[in-house]
């Protein structure tokens, strides 16, 4: 991608044809999008073209984000690969399988009760019954706890002679 002359050059060597916007998404949360166009005859002799569309014309467009959120997005993926970045979003993954534990498991997203008070009664009351039932599951003092029965994916590898991580997150290079 190159913003200074708006153009945007693909794996072949060719270069797109138009460059839009930033046009505002249907989400007004979502970021605008810049789109770049390359035409059919550029697209068409490709050799590699079904690799690169599927359109019904043959030619390609990319979206892609302004400038500054672009270098923002570059910026921020780096950081994730940094080994501080990864020690704090340990903690949160935690966290978001007990969030998701108390929405889809136990009926968070919707409340029983009016008002706020009996609001915060029921979320406390809530995340006692779920730590009683984790503490439930727990094995007798002095024993190693149970492991997880393997996921369907997990069993899927295991068939196929794929060997897998103890740790998905250890998986990356």
């Amino acid at each position: 991608m190159d913003f200074d002359r708006r153009q945007v050059t693909c794996p072949q060597g060719e270069t797109s044809a138009g460059w839009h916007g930033p046009y505002p998404t249907s989400s007004p949360t979502a970021a605008p999008l810049i789109i770049a166009r390359f035409t059919k005859s550029q697209c068409r002799p490709c050799p590699v073209r079904t690799r690169c569309t599927t359109t019904a014309d043959s030619a390609r467009s990319v979206g892609f984000p302004p400038r500054e959120l672009r270098d923002l997005q570059l910026r921020v993926r780096a950081e994730q690969q940094t080994p501080q970045w990864q020690t704090r979003y340990a903690v949160r993954s935690g966290v978001e399988g007990t969030v998701n534990e108390l929405a889809h498991g136990h009926g968070m997203r919707h409340c029983r009760y009016r008002g706020r008070h009996k609001a915060h009664l029921q979320h406390v009351f809530t995340a006692i019954a779920a730590n009683i039932e984790r503490l439930s599951r727990r094995p007798p003092t002095g024993e190693s706890p149970p492991s997880r029965p393997p996921t369907a994916f997990q069993n899927y590898l295991d068939q196929h002679g794929i060997t897998r991580p103890r740790s998905w997150r250890s998986a990356r290079d």
